[in-house]
C-alpha cells in the first residue's frame, strides 16, 4: 500500500468517525428534547388533575400508553388554552373518557 492510499484511508475513517459522532449528538440532543416536553407536560398535568385523576391516568398509561398521551395531549392543550377554570376530578376525567372511547359493539351468537 502506498503512502497515498493509506492517506486516503485515513482521511475517509476520520470523515466516517465524525459522521458518526455528529450524529450520536443529534440523537442524544433529540432524546434530551423528548425528555424536557414530557417533564412539561408532567408539570401541567400536575397542575391541572386532581390526585385521584392523576392516579386514574397513570392506570390508563400502564395498559394504553398511546391513548393516555393522546389523552395527556388533549388535556395540556385545554390547559394552555385557558379552558379550564379548576382542577379535573376523577369524575370528570371519566366523563371525558368516555366521550373519547368509541363504543363497543355487541354480537351476540346464537347457534340453532
Amino acid at each position: 500500500m502506498g503512502d497515498d492510499e493509506l492517506a486516503e484511508l485515513r482521511r475517509r475513517r476520520l470523515e466516517q468517525l465524525q459522521r458518526q459522532s455528529l450524529d450520536q449528538q443529534s440523537m442524544e440532543e433529540q432524546l434530551q428534547r423528548q425528555k424536557q416536553a414530557e417533564a412539561q407536560i408532567h408539570h401541567v398535568l400536575l397542575q391541572i388533575l386532581e390526585p385521584e385523576a392523576r392516579e386514574r391516568l397513570a392506570n390508563i398509561k400502564l395498559t394504553k400508553p398511546e391513548f393516555a398521551r393522546a389523552i395527556e395531549q388533549q388535556l395540556v392543550a385545554l390547559a394552555q388554552s385557558g379552558r379550564l377554570k379548576q382542577k379535573i376530578s376523577d369524575a370528570q376525567l371519566k366523563e371525558l373518557l368516555r366521550q373519547l372511547v368509541p363504543e363497543k359493539k355487541e354480537w351476540n351468537i346464537r347457534r340453532m
